[in-house]
């Protein structure tokens, strides 16, 4: 969980003995916690709370008090050996102080002291995306699938253009292991350490920096021109599309390249239906495959300008969703025509293994 990768100089990084002017600045937004808080929260970093690793280091998981309250918090510690550091850090405070929105992860405090470094999250009960698709076998239905997509795309939508600030922000490690998931399995994006401002309203569109972010989920262009844009989230962000369909990792030991050339191959060749999971292949309809492949094709185009945006990709999956579930309740319909009275007489559960994802954890409070 929380994974990152790279080592980016950012925004100003303050040390222990100069930054609390912008301690100050964020505390309005999150908290500040004291070490021996953490500590207590944490049994002094005990093996048995560690929820995660990452290229930063360790998560636990604690009981801490936020104010009065006392709440389940994820702690991520920054690990001496991390080839992260303080830049990154400090940009996950920034960024995470001054963003809300249901489908980013919530940041609740920090802690730096001495050469401690400590971010304090809300904690997300059902782990990553990458953890349900590719290690714990979950099994998630294409609908549920869908609503996930559809919550992630609408945080990054959110960073892109919705923060209603003068500037929109690039994640730029935009993956599954950065799609969190809460206790109603809605998706949240995670892990901000590498994000950039974006200088929306200039008239250069885009960041010059050395690339960095996570092999598999590179956009081309930006791996090619150092240039990083929004479109380069859009990227990533197919690269996910087609985990979710085809179940297989960005990088995967069984494919010669990754997904996203594999499942293009595949597509030109005709063995779309080959590449699509196993146990999914039999829930999507003909169209809603079609809009969903067409979709993940657009956001990896080679050219960015010719990608989605986020606010279109959102759009286009909640059309690819709402067909999906008219054909489910035309075949349910078939079926109480045919079963009469026995369809209502008796349940169709999912022997639990329907993960209970609504269309209700989609509304912003």
């Amino acid at each position: 969980m929380f994974h990152a990768t790279g080592n980016e100089s950012g925004p100003s990084t303050p040390t222990s003995t100069s930054s609390s002017s912008s301690s100050m600045q964020w505390s309005q937004l999150c908290r500040h916690f004291e070490f021996g808080e953490i500590l207590s929260a944490t049994e002094s970093f005990a093996e048995s709370l560690v929820i995660g690793r990452g290229g930063f280091g360790k998560v636990y998981k604690g009981n801490i008090y936020n104010g009065s309250t006392l709440v389940v918090a994820a702690i991520k510690r920054l690990d001496a050996m991390s080839n992260q550091g303080a830049s990154e850090f400090w940009a996950e405070v920034e960024m995470l102080s001054k963003l809300r929105h249901c489908h980013l992860v919530s940041l609740i405090g920090y802690c730096n002291y001495e050469t401690e470094m400590i971010l304090v999250y809300e904690y997300m009960p059902h782990g990553t995306l990458e953890d349900h698709l590719h290690k714990l076998g979950t099994p998630l239905t294409w609908c549920e699938r869908l609503m996930i997509c559809i919550g992630a795309a609408r945080g990054l939508d959110y960073l892109h253009t919705g923060t209603g600030i003068e500037f929109g922000i690039i994640h730029q490690d935009v993956k599954s292991s950065n799609i969190l998931l809460d206790e109603s399995w809605a998706a949240k994006v995670s892990d901000f350490g590498l994000s950039k401002i974006s200088p929306r309203n200039q008239q250069s569109s885009h960041v010059s920096t050395l690339v960095k972010g996570t092999f598999g989920y590179f956009d081309p262009n930006y791996f090619a021109t150092g240039k990083l844009t929004t479109k380069s989230d859009v990227y990533a962000f197919g690269v996910v599309l087609l985990e979710v369909l085809c179940r297989k990792m960005a990088v995967d030991d069984s494919l010669d390249w990754g997904i996203a050339t594999w499942a293009q191959d595949s597509i030109k060749e005709g063995r779309l239906k080959d590449i699509i999971d196993s146990a999914i292949r039999s829930e999507i309809s003909p169209k809603c495959l079609k809009q969903f492949v067409r979709i993940a094709e657009r956001c990896l185009d080679n050219h960015p300008k010719l990608r989605p945006t986020m606010a279109e990709v959102v759009l286009s999956l909640e059309y690819v969703l709402k067909l999906q579930e008219n054909t489910n309740n035309v075949s349910h319909s078939a079926s109480k025509t045919i079963f009469g009275r026995m369809f209502n007489k008796f349940s169709f559960t999912d022997n639990g293994q329907n993960s209970g994802i609504t269309n209700s954890q989609f509304i912003c409070a």
